[in-house]
């Protein structure tokens, strides 16, 4: 069974992050997220931390092994910072680790190596599409072959850095199965929007439509080759990123709340001693302790390749953004009037939050 105490180097690692979670990322949250941008020397400096390149194995390129568990506590103290800084260090992570988990040797060998050395670099992915019936394993993007060729159509959303990434790996629906493909920038018949997406929350991160329009690749371009690959262990990946970074927004915002909550006087006593804010605080840290335990869980089935890994990643993504959207939405009550006001950090975990139900495709383990 799995251990519930980190061994000493997943917890220098979650110092070092949280170090920077704390003193960088939310320091600048609110302003970044006010000015809708995301300093490169603040990326750069939470890419030195190097949680992608520590799970990338030395041939190519990194210094580790990749290891689910520890990319799960690393995403819940960075996040814990800030949601949009966050999925801006790990952008990246969305070409490379597919990549990692799927790719043929010819595409490790030549993507890998470029991707973590040097400074962060904004190559990106894109799964999500505008549909209220949006299915990672029906998507409405197309892929067919013809001759020694892919054609490409369709449309995504929420791809980020989309405008300044040389390559973007693109999810599409190959005779009924989803398969990768990687795009380059510059390819005939990709359109890239020129607004950014505009959205409730994450307005520091930039976000984009794109459209396929018979984008034509060579067949080696798709993820693992001309024989494809299984995009349940892509998916499960996806789900587990998505299900640390709501456990660190949430933690965030009732730390806040419970800290508010033991200051704040009302009619002589700590708002914190009043039983209908007691017992939300409580629910609130009991809901996080359970989706954290949900998700570590799920995260250990994927390092020890338990087949029962798509279920349990299933189910600590959905309870977790489920969990974040209450937990940040009860920050703000506790807090009253001051809750709402746009400078008070709560407000903007709560946009956050609220956003965490959609974020599958933002954020990878």
């Amino acid at each position: 069974m799995y251990s519930f105490e980190p061994n000493e180097e997943q917890q220098m690692l979650i110092d070092a992050v949280n170090k920077y979670a704390e003193n960088d990322l939310r320091a600048s949250a609110h302003e970044n997220e006010e000015n809708k941008s995301l300093p490169k020397k603040l990326i750069n400096k939470g890419w030195e931390i190097g949680l992608l390149q520590a799970s990338i194995p030395e041939s190519y390129g990194g210094f580790g092994e990749r290891n689910a568990v520890t990319n799960v506590l690393a995403l819940e103290e960075m996040a814990y910072g800030d949601l949009a800084g966050t999925l801006a260090v790990l952008t990246p992570s969305l070409f490379a680790t597919p990549i990692l988990l799927c790719g043929s040797e010819e595409q490790k060998k030549n993507y890998l190596p470029k991707i973590i050395s040097g400074e962060w670099s904004p190559y990106t992915a894109a799964l999500i599409e505008m549909s209220f019936d949006f299915d990672p394993n029906a998507l409405k993007t197309t892929a067919e072959i013809v001759s020694d060729k892919i054609k490409l159509n369709g449309a995504k959303s929420f791809v980020a850095y989309a405008k300044e990434a040389d390559e973007i790996l693109v999810y599409a629906n190959l005779n009924g199965v989803t398969q990768g493909f990687i795009i380059p920038k510059n390819v005939d018949g990709l359109i890239i929007s020129e607004e950014r997406e505009k959205l409730m929350g994450l307005n520091a991160l930039p976000m984009y439509k794109i459209e396929l329009h018979d984008v034509m690749i060579p067949l080696s371009n798709r993820l693992g080759g001309a024989s494809g690959h299984d995009f349940e262990l892509i998916l499960a990946s996806l789900r587990l990123g998505c299900a640390s970074v709501a456990l660190g927004v949430a933690k965030s915002s009732f730390e806040y709340a419970k800290n508010y909550a033991k200051e704040r006087e009302a009619f002589g006593v700590k708002i914190a001693q009043k039983q209908a804010v007691a017992f939300m605080l409580a629910e609130m840290r009991t809901e996080i302790e359970a989706m954290r335990l949900l998700t570590w869980e799920a995260a250990w089935k994927m390092d020890t390749h338990k087949e029962d890994l798509c279920v349990s990643a299933y189910l600590a993504h959905t309870g977790a953004a489920d969990m974040a959207m209450m937990v940040t939405d009860r920050g703000v009550q506790i807090y009253g009037g001051h809750g709402y006001i746009r400078e008070n950090p709560v407000e903007l975990l709560m946009r956050n939050g609220r956003g965490l139900a959609m974020m599958l495709g933002l954020v990878i383990i």
